[in-house]
Formats: structure tokens, C-alpha cells, sequence
């Protein structure tokens, strides 16, 4: 079973250094949550053809464009497109919390954050076992460096997510349920050494509650 990462939940919540107490009602509050809801993921790796626009993954009417894609995936014949949530149960739990206790409502929502990274790094561990002859990248997500949000109808369509999870997005291209994650993993035959991460690649920069607070998700390499 798939836990969430309690100290991660606190980060999302801007707090690297909680009190013992905080930190254990997150680690409660996290063993409850893995009890509700686990995990869903799918997955697909599509050959990449280079486009003068970016990369087309085939099969797919997914292209993607920009510095961010290209640097990512520059030594890739492949990529996987991937999506996890936890489904419409926590939603239901979170809006039931929030009609209560918002401070507890907060904290599962942090805790519901890390466990969708959880599911995500599982689905990353199983394409790696899928292709132990190559290299896979960070992961990175639209939103993420110029990756743009209007790839999200085309990613989910791809992976028939709605079908598969139960998952749509919105005209405002807002993911529901709301705690699902979008992502790509481009599969290389050699070391993949440069890593693209950090707030200067993130369009969230300027409103990030993390980075207002002096926190950095990743380290700029």
C-alpha cells in the first residue's frame, strides 16, 4: 500500500521544519488517506518523431513544444506519457473536511498531493522495469518550464484517461478529479546527467506559495 510522504505533505504546506505535533497528525492524517484512497495510473510510451514545432509522440495527437521538451528529451527515441489520480473518493472526503475543519481539510489536501507523487513514482519504477536496457528522465508536467496547461485534453486523450481513471479536464483546463497529475518521461539509451528542475522552469514562479515562503521543490542544475 502506498503512503504519502509526511514531510512532503508539510512542504506542500510551506512548513520544512514542523513541530513534532504537526508532523505527527500528518503522518495520521497520511495512514488515513492511504486507507481511503489508493493510487490509479496509466501509462503509454510512444516512439518520439521530431518536428521542426517540437516532438510528436506517435500515435498520439500530442506535440510537444518548447526549450523544455527539447532539452528533456534531446537524446530520446521515446517517451511515456503518464497519468495518476486518486479519484473522485477524496474529493468527496476533502469537501466533507472542509465543510468542518479547514486547518484538517488543509493537511489532507497536502497529504492527497504526496500521495499522488507516490503513485506517480510508482508508475515511473514500473516503466523502468518495463525497459532496464534505458534511461529514463526527470519526469516533467505541463505547467512545468513552458510545457503548456493545453496539452492536458491531448495527453488524457491519448491515454483514454476518462475511461481508464474517470478523469476530465475543464475548459480552464483544471484536472478532475483534483488530485491528478499529468506527466511526461522521456526514455533514452544513454545516462541521462542533466536534470531540468527549479522555479526559473516553473510557470507557477510567481505565485507559488513555496517559493514565497524560501522553499524550492528541486535543485537548478
Amino acid at each position: 500500500m502506498l503512503r504519502p510522504d509526511a514531510d512532503e505533505a508539510l512542504r506542500y504546506l510551506g512548513i520544512p521544519e514542523p513541530p513534532e505535533d504537526l508532523r505527527r497528525r500528518a503522518g495520521e492524517a497520511g495512514e488515513a488517506l492511504a486507507g481511503l484512497v489508493q493510487p490509479r495510473y496509466t501509462y503509454r510510451v510512444c516512439g518520439l518523431e521530431r518536428r521542426e514545432e517540437g516532438f510528436l509522440l506517435a500515435g498520439t495527437g500530442v506535440l510537444l513544444t518548447g526549450s523544455t521538451a527539447a532539452r528533456m528529451l534531446a537524446d530520446c527515441r521515446q517517451a511515456a506519457l503518464l497519468a495518476c489520480t486518486l479519484g473522485a473518493r477524496f474529493d468527496l472526503k476533502l469537501l466533507a473536511l472542509q465543510a468542518r475543519d479547514m486547518a484538517e481539510a488543509a493537511l489532507w489536501d497536502a497529504c492527497g498531493s504526496a500521495l499522488a507523487e507516490a503513485g506517480c513514482d510508482a508508475a515511473e519504477a514500473e516503466i523502468a522495469a518495463r525497459f532496464p536496457e534505458l534511461f529514463l528522465t526527470d519526469r516533467f508536467s505541463p505547467g512545468y518550464g513552458d510545457l503548456p496547461l493545453t496539452l492536458q485534453p491531448d495527453i488524457c486523450a491519448a491515454l483514454d484517461a476518462g475511461r481508464r481513471l474517470g478523469v476530465h479536464v475543464s475548459e480552464s483546463l483544471l484536472m478532475n478529479p483534483v488530485k491528478t497529475v499529468t506527466a511526461v518521461i522521456g526514455l533514452s539509451e544513454r545516462p541521462q546527467a542533466a536534470r531540468i528542475r527549479g522555479c526559473a522552469y516553473c510557470q507557477m514562479r510567481e505565485t507559488c506559495q513555496l517559493r514565497k515562503g524560501g522553499i524550492r521543490c528541486g535543485t537548478e542544475n
